[in-house]
C-alpha cells in the first residue's frame, strides 16, 4: 500500500498520463548523444544498481526505436556501490565530453563522495536511489533525487508501524553506511517511545554473524525488528533471529526490498514488511522490462525509467549540451509511472510518498 505522512493509506497514482520516452518520434540528435548510469553492477548489492540500469535500458529502448534520428547511447559505470570506487568512476563520466547527464549515483554514500565532483562539472544527476536526507543540504547545483528522502520515508513508515500495524515495542537495528545510519537516526526519531533503546544495535556493512544482535533483541521480546541497512546482510539477519527463536515482525526499508532478500532469506522472509519510497510498475511496463531484461523489475526500476524518460524529454527538446540539459531538469514538470516529478531549489521532489510491501 502507499502510504502518507501520517502512516495512513493512500491511493495509487493514475498511471495515464506519464511521459513516454518515446515522445513524438521526431527528434534529432548528434549520433555521439549519451547518457551514463553509475552505480552497483558487481558486488553484494549489485541488483539494486541492475534493476535500475534494466529500467534505463527499457526506456531508452523504447526511445531509440521511435525516434531513427536521435539515438541515445548508454554508458554503464560499475561503483560497486564504494564512495572510494566512486570517487575514481565519477572523474570518467565527467571527463566524457560525449555523456550530457548521469543516471546516479545509487547509493546514498558515494553520492556523498561525489555530488561535488558532478557539481563542479556541471552534470546534471538524477538518483533514483540515493535517499540519505543530507544529500540536499551539500550545496550542489546538479543532484536531483527522483524519490522521496529517508526523511520522509522514517517518520512515515514509524508512524505507519505505531499507528496503523500497532506495535508498541521495536528494536532498530543499523548498518554503519550513511544511508543505514541516517535512516536509523530519522526512524527512531518517528517511533518515538516505542522504539527501545535497550535492544538497539548497530553492525558492519559485510557482517554474516549476527549472534550477538540477536541475543540482545530476544531478551527485549520486540513486537517488531526495523532493519536499516541493504540486503546483503538482512537476508541471514532475519534467518539467525529465525533460528534464535524471534519471530516479531522483521521490517526493513529500499535497501531491502528487493527479491534478493526473499531469495537470500527463504522462508525466514515470510511475513516480512518492506518500505520504500519507490513505486511499482504498471503491468504493461513490468511485461516490457521482463521482454528486454530477461528478469522482473525490482526495487528502482521504475524511477530508473522515469528519469531516463525526463533526460530524453531533454534530448529531444534540443537541449544538447550539460548547461542546457541541466536547466531542462531544474523546470521540469511532469507525471511518470511513479509519481509526478517537479523539483525544488535543493533538488528535492515536491511531493513524495511511501510504499509498504508485505512478503507473502
Amino acid at each position: 500500500m502507499q502510504i502518507d505522512s501520517a502512516g495512513k493509506e493512500v491511493p495509487a497514482a493514475d498511471t495515464g498520463a506519464a511521459a513516454d520516452p518515446a515522445g513524438n518520434g521526431a527528434a534529432t540528435c548528434p549520433p555521439t548523444t549519451t547518457i551514463a548510469m553509475a552505480g552497483a553492477l558487481t558486488g553484494p548489492d549489485a541488483a539494486l544498481g541492475i534493476n535500475i540500469v534494466n529500467g534505463v535500458k527499457l526506456a531508452l529502448d523504447q526511445h531509440n526505436k521511435a525516434n531513427p534520428g536521435c539515438r541515445i547511447k548508454l554508458k554503464e559505470y560499475d561503483t560497486e556501490g564504494d564512495p572510494q570506487k566512486a570517487s575514481q568512476v565519477i572523474p570518467q563520466i565527467v571527463n566524457d565530453p560525449s555523456v550530457l547527464g548521469v543516471v546516479g549515483p545509487a547509493f546514498s554514500g558515494e553520492t556523498k563522495a561525489t555530488g561535488q565532483i558532478l557539481s563542479d562539472a556541471g552534470l546534471v544527476a538524477v538518483s533514483s536511489s540515493a535517499t540519505n536526507a543530507t544529500l540536499t543540504k551539500n550545496g550542489w547545483k546538479t543532484f536531483f533525487r527522483g524519490l522521496a528522502n529517508d526523511d520522509v520515508q522514517g517518520p512515515s513508515v514509524a508512524k505507519y508501524l505505531v499507528g496503523t500495524a500497532g506495535y508498541k515495542k521495536v528494536c532498530v537495528v543499523q548498518d554503519n553506511t550513511d544511508y543505514g545510519v541516517g535512516l536509523a537516526q530519522s526512524i527512531t526519531a518517528g517511533l518515538g517511545a516505542a522504539a527501545d533503546p535497550a535492544c538497539a544495535a548497530s553492525i558492519k556493512k559485510g557482517d554474516k554473524d549476527f549472534s550477538a544482535t540477536v541475543t540482545k533483541i530476544s531478551g527485549a521480546r520486540p513486537d517488531a525488528i526495523f532493519y536499516s541497512g541493504y540486503y546483503a546482510e538482512a537476508a541471514p539477519l532475519v534467518q539467525q533471529l529465525r533460528s534464535g527463536g524471534v519471530d516479531a515482525t522483521f521490517v526493513s526499508a529500499d535497501g531491502t526490498n528487493d527479491p534478493q532478500f526473499v531469495s537470500q532469506a527463504g522462508g525466514s522472509s515470510e511475513g516480512a514488511l518492506l518500505s520504500c519510497p519507490c513505486g511499482p510498475g504498471p503491468d504493461e511496463f513490468s511485461q516490457a522490462y521482463e521482454e528486454l531484461n530477461g528478469q522482473a523489475p525490482g526495487v528502482y526500476s521504475v524511477e530508473g525509467y522515469d528519469l531516463t524518460t525526463i533526460l530524453a524529454a531533454g534530448i529531444d527538446a534540443g537541449k544538447l549540451t550539460r548547461p542546457d540539459l541541466l536547466e531542462f531538469v531544474r523546470g521540469y514538470s511532469g507525471d511518470g509511472l511513479a509519481r509526478h516529478y517537479q523539483w525544488n531549489a535543493d533538488g528535492e521532489l515536491s511531493s513524495a510518498l511511501i510504499w509498504v510491501y508485505k512478503v507473502g
